[in-house]
Order: C-alpha cells, then sequence, then structure tokens
C-alpha cells in the first residue's frame, strides 16, 4: 500500500483546495482516459496493410469527442459537467477528509505520463520529416495566392527538414522529462513556451490543431500549478521555499510493478515506436501517396494543344475550360492548373491513412490546381483518373496516353462533363531552388 512521508507533519489542505482538487480529479480522468468507444472501434478495425507506427500514433493523439467527432471545445463540456457534478457529490458525502494528497500524487503520474505520450506522438513524426514533407512538384507550381495560410505555413516548414528534426526533438526531450518526477515542472513550462507557440501558430494560419494543442497545454499547466508558487516565491520574491515534502512510499512488489510499467511504457513508445516511425519514413510516409506514377513522366509539362470536342482552343488567361499546365508526380497523381475555380479541401488534422485517394496532404489547402489520383492501364494505354478532392469525388475521367517521345505525352478522351478533349503536353525544363541548393551545397552560390 503506499503511503507518504511523516503524514502527521502536513498541514491540512483549506476547503478551496479540496473542492477544486474533486473537481480536476474527474475533469482530467474523463479526459486522458479512453472512454470514447469510437477510439476502441478505430483501433481495433484498421484498415488493411495500416502502419504500425499508425497505431501507436493514434494511441498517442486520443482526445475524447463526447459531443462531436470533429475537433471542437464542445467537447470539452461533457466532462466539465460530469466532474461539476461529481465533485459536488463528492463534496457533500466526504465532509472530513484533511487532504488528497495520495490522490493527488497519482493523478500526477498518470497526467505526466500522459502528456509525454502525445508529445512524443507528434515527436517522432518531426524527427523523421513525415509531418511537414518537403513540397511536391504541384505545390512548387502552385501560385502563392492559391495557397491556404496553413498550406504556406506546413509547406514553409517542410522546406527546413533540418529544424523540423529539432521541434520533433524538443518534444522528445520535454517527454522524457515528464518521466522523471524531480524534472517533470521542468518539462511543464518547456510544453507551455513550445506547445503554446503551436497553439499561437494553429490559431494565426487557421490550421487544425489548436484543440489538441490547448488540450496538452491544459495537462501542462496543471502539472507545473504543482510548483507555481513556489517558483514565485522563490525567483520573484527572492525568499527561502519550502520543498514538497510528499513522498509515496512502495512496499512489497510495487516497486517492482512500478519499474516494469515504467520500462513498458519507454520500450513500446520510445523504443519500438521511434523505430516504426524511421522505418514508415524510409518506406512509406504517410502523407504523399506510395503507388508509382506512370514511368519517367514526372515532372511539369506545358499545354501545347488542347482542343475541345475537336475544336483547338488556345490559350487564354481567363478561359475555364482549358488546361493550362498538367504536373505527374513521382506517384500516381496527376494535378491540373485551370481557372476552372477549385472548392478548397480544409483538411489539416494530423490523420494517417494507408490508401493513396484518403493521403489529402497534397491537395489540401492549395485552390489552384485539381489533384487525380490515377491507375494506369498499361496494356491499352489507358490512364484512370479520380478527382482526389471530396467537393468532387463523382469526377472520374479515362483518358489514353500515348508518348510520341520521352518529353511528350498525348491524352485523350473525355472530360468530367463527358466532352472530347485531346492534350498535347510537352514537359518543361525547369529547375527548382530546393533541388539546386541539395546538389550543390549550402553556402554556394547557385546557377540556375
Amino acid at each position: 500500500m503506499t503511503t507518504p512521508y511523516a503524514t502527521g507533519t502536513l498541514p491540512p489542505w483549506k476547503n478551496y483546495e479540496k473542492a477544486l482538487f474533486r473537481f480536476f480529479f474527474i475533469y482530467f480522468l474523463l479526459q486522458v482516459l479512453p472512454l470514447d468507444p469510437a477510439f476502441y472501434a478505430h483501433l481495433l478495425q484498421p484498415e488493411e496493410g495500416y502502419p504500425f507506427y499508425g497505431y501507436l500514433f493514434n494511441i498517442a493523439r486520443y482526445s475524447p469527442h463526447f459531443l462531436t467527432a470533429e475537433e471542437s471545445f464542445l467537447n470539452w463540456l461533457v466532462p466539465a459537467l460530469i466532474a461539476l457534478v461529481g465533485s459536488l457529490v463528492w463534496s457533500a458525502k466526504d465532509l472530513h477528509r484533511s487532504d488528497y494528497r495520495r490522490l493527488y500524487y497519482w493523478l500526477r503520474v498518470i497526467l505526466r505520463y500522459r502528456l509525454a505520450l502525445g508529445l512524443i506522438g507528434y515527436g517522432f513524426i518531426k524527427i523523421y520529416p513525415m509531418q511537414s514533407p518537403l513540397p511536391s512538384l504541384s505545390h512548387l507550381n502552385t501560385h502563392y495566392g492559391d495557397l491556404s495560410s496553413w498550406k504556406i505555413f506546413s509547406l514553409t516548414l517542410g522546406v527546413v527538414p533540418g529544424y523540423e528534426s529539432f521541434l520533433g526533438w524538443v518534444e522528445i526531450l520535454a517527454a522524457l522529462l515528464l518521466l522523471y518526477r524531480k524534472t517533470a515542472t521542468i518539462s511543464a513550462f518547456l510544453v507551455l513556451v513550445y506547445t503554446g507557440n503551436v497553439f499561437m501558430a494553429n490559431l494565426a494560419y487557421e490550421g487544425g490543431e489548436h484543440v489538441y494543442a490547448l488540450y496538452l497545454i491544459s495537462i501542462a499547466l496543471f502539472l507545473l500549478a504543482h510548483d507555481a508558487i513556489r517558483l514565485y516565491t522563490l525567483f520573484g520574491l527572492e525568499q527561502a521555499t519550502a520543498p514538497d515534502t510528499y513522498r509515496p512510499v512502495f512496499e512489497g512488489n510495487q516497486r517492482s510493478i512500478r519499474l516494469a510499467l515504467k520500462s513498458t511504457f519507454i520500450l513500446l513508445f520510445l523504443l519500438v515506436y521511434g523505430f516504426a516511425a524511421y522505418r514508415g519514413f524510409r518506406e512509406d510516409p504517410y502523407q504523399y501517396p506510395k503507388t508509382a506514377g506512370l514511368p519517367e513522366a514526372s515532372g511539369i509539362y506545358e499545354v501545347a494543344e488542347f482542343r475541345l470536342n475537336n475544336r483547338i482552343i488556345p490559350y487564354s488567361a481567363v478561359d475555364s475550360l482549358r488546361w493550362n499546365d498538367v504536373v505527374f508526380e513521382k506517384w500516381a497523381t496527376l494535378s491540373v492548373r485551370s481557372n476552372r475555380p477549385a472548392v478548397l479541401d480544409s483538411s489539416n488534422i494530423e490523420v494517417i491513412r494507408v490508401q493513396d485517394k484518403d493521403r489529402l496532404y497534397e491537395l489540401a489547402g492549395a485552390a489552384g490546381r485539381h489533384y487525380y489520383n490515377y491507375r494506369v492501364d498499361t496494356q491499352h494505354g489507358i490512364l484512370h483518373l479520380e478527382n482526389k478532392n471530396r467537393h468532387y469525388a463523382d469526377e472520374r475521367l479515362e483518358l489514353r496516353y500515348t508518348r510520341p517521345n520521352s518529353r511528350q505525352i498525348i491524352l485523350q478522351g473525355r472530360n468530367e462533363r463527358g466532352e472530347s478533349i485531346y492534350v498535347v503536353l510537352n514537359k518543361k525544363d525547369k529547375k527548382y531552388l530546393l533541388e539546386e541548393a541539395a546538389k550543390q551545397g549550402r553556402g554556394k552560390a547557385l546557377e540556375l
């Protein structure tokens, strides 16, 4: 049984301290314990071929959804109301308890490991820069004004993978500090600075992770509150400050159980998850599709000729029917830039998907292009295209392709309106600063 040292020497809690503890004890347990049935349904019935690091990321990414499946502060309302009612009932039934130091200690242990888990989940997908990967060819050939604020922020982070990895190491460092009681306050302060910046960035750039960021911040605030008055007295008032004298005592095999649980956490979420994330980064980063595209076709193509219903449509800066350029990615994505309006897909919540058509990072936040996932029928020379934007879910094209030479592709078939199209694509010789800088090395003058 766990008991404190020198219980009789510790002063009793004030009534308001006990009332606040009862509320936060119930509230945070409802927030951190996985009580949401949808969590288990998703965990136990994943997509076929789902990566192992995806399982662990989803566990680390958990937050309760009581009222809506979307990320919303409304989901915090249910645990807050339950905690309010529960704390009132608890107060009425427990009138003579002098303190809750033992429960408070264990609540802090649970919150320390929950916060560490959230930091580890995002830390490794930054260390191995998958969360914000390098821009695709389509991104590099999209007008700046056609990108959302969040997409610009993400691409800006993606072009400096070393910095992204550094941010991941900051999260892992904070998580490691949380695993030890003596350094938990230091980590909580670090989390407030780091994750607070993440929260503000999501608000400023219209990201989708502001709710989860504040969820982690709320846990860090509760952990920091444990030493906040002592820190203010020591550093603010420059007065002598007594440390926390409460210490748990582990009897019998409790010490072995504690060590086994801590070792399991470190083994599973630091070593196994870290290795699995590295393997995913090397073999199948989750943001972009994994299926290889048309062989030796990657690049940007100018539309040399465009026919609609066998009528040549000349280039026009305002024509909504003619294609302006086409990008073939290394993977099986074809993107078309035209003046046909594209309804913005604002998917910006971190989700690991298996199917190529569900990997939406390349089109999320980009309005200047239509993105198509395609399947190649090499025997008949046909591309089967499907618009990846959920606002155009029924848009499918079947285009025959011929390749007169290595730098030209001819497409013909019918567009989304059933009209016949004939498109001659000529590959452009275009250099990109990112690629040239990588080839020539940093600190050298670029020759384009």
